[in-house]
């Protein structure tokens, strides 16, 4: 029997332009990128239709938010697929990656002015001021930025401090007046207008454009979450979250979605860890010959495992685009995901840590 897989993952021939790729999703309302580190991240995202007040390669900026990519030759994709603590849900992106050696910001550990935003996406933000705000993130400066002299007059006071040390009136004046966020790596900015999460927005951060400060997760030290399969020697310096098969902008349920599907295997077969796609490849074909799951060696370690327990939820989605279900899927979803399978709660794999 010829194996059928839910989608091809051969490499193609030719890899695929990568900042081709960022341009395009730039204009892609089913997208989202974010830029930050563990505990500190900045996201920018738009809705279908959503005027655009800049734009040009590599930059997009609307009414809530802006973003700006800066192309590098030495930028290293990686495209990651993770289980999520949802049944019958996965997590996916792709990492736009530097070196080590190449990836470093400076490190301010206190509230530090930095001037006027020269750099800024609009024209009309190029005099508001920049106060990083001390976060000592390796891949990552995480700044506020205002024309509002009282709380540029409040942070100036508080300049050389610690945004987290008692008593310091800095956050509170932050959450109060809801400066511009912004993000800068070395491939890029993104810049968040919206206001901060909190009593004005119901507890939640809005749609669209938003960022994510957690101290406990800062507390880590670490450059992205530990469930995002970055090989050593590299730093995640943006992040493009193509639009998902199995969830919406507001991580909502959708309806499954086999392009979308589709397109993100295609860059899962140029730029994923390898033994995680041979892993899918493997379970696929095991499952289309009819395979027993008893028959087959279950592989160890952290991401093979994790490609095994996807390849598992992708069979049973695609089914619902039309072909069956493999026979048997039920058996192999018991013997290696029972989260799957609906009988378990998240577990050490399925844990999705969101900055």
């Amino acid at each position: 029997m010829t194996p059928t897989v839910p989608a091809d993952l051969t490499a193609p021939a030719a890899p695929p332009d990568p900042w081709a790729l960022a341009e395009a999703a730039l204009r892609d309302p089913g997208a989202g990128w974010s830029l930050g580190s563990f505990g500190a991240i900045a996201e920018f995202r738009q809705d279908p239709g959503e005027a655009a007040t800049v734009e040009g390669p590599l930059i997009r900026a609307t009414a809530r938010g802006a973003i700006r990519l800066e192309r590098r030759d030495d930028m290293v994709p990686l495209a990651w697929e993770t289980v999520s603590p949802r049944p019958h849900r996965w997590s996916q992106g792709l990492a736009l990656c530097l070196p080590e050696a190449a990836a470093g910001r400076p490190r301010r550990k206190v509230l530090t002015e930095l001037g006027p935003d020269a750099d800024a996406i609009r024209p009309a933000d190029r005099q508001a001021i920049l106060f990083d705000m001390g976060l000592d993130q390796p891949q990552v400066e995480f700044c506020v930025r205002s024309a509002d002299p009282a709380l540029i007059a409040t942070l100036r006071e508080t300049v050389g401090r610690s945004l987290f040390e008692a008593g310091n009136p800095a956050m509170p004046a932050i959450l109060a007046a809801h400066p511009h966020r912004i993000a800068i790596t070395p491939l890029g900015r993104c810049e968040v207008f919206q206001k901060i999460g909190g009593p004005e927005t119901g507890g939640v951060s809005p749609p669209g454009p938003h960022t994510h400060l957690l101290p406990r997760l800062l507390a880590a030290g670490r450059t992205h979450s530990a469930n995002t399969p970055i090989p050593a020697g590299l730093v995640p310096c943006a992040m493009l979250h193509p639009a998902s098969p199995v969830s919406g902008p507001m991580g909502e349920d959708i309806p499954f979605e086999p392009a979308r599907f589709a397109a993100f295997q295609a860059l899962l077969a140029a730029w994923g860890p390898p033994v995680y796609v041979e892993t899918k490849a493997r379970v696929w074909a095991a499952l289309a010959a009819g395979e027993a799951p008893g028959a087959f060696a279950a592989p160890s370690g952290r991401l093979p495992r994790a490609a095994l327990r996807n390849a598992l939820r992708q069979s049973a989605r695609v089914a619902e685009a039309g072909p069956p279900a493999p026979e048997g899927l039920g058996a192999w979803l018991a013997a290696f995901d029972a989260q799957g399978a609906g009988r378990e709660t998240a577990g050490e794999d399925e844990v999705e840590e969101h900055a």
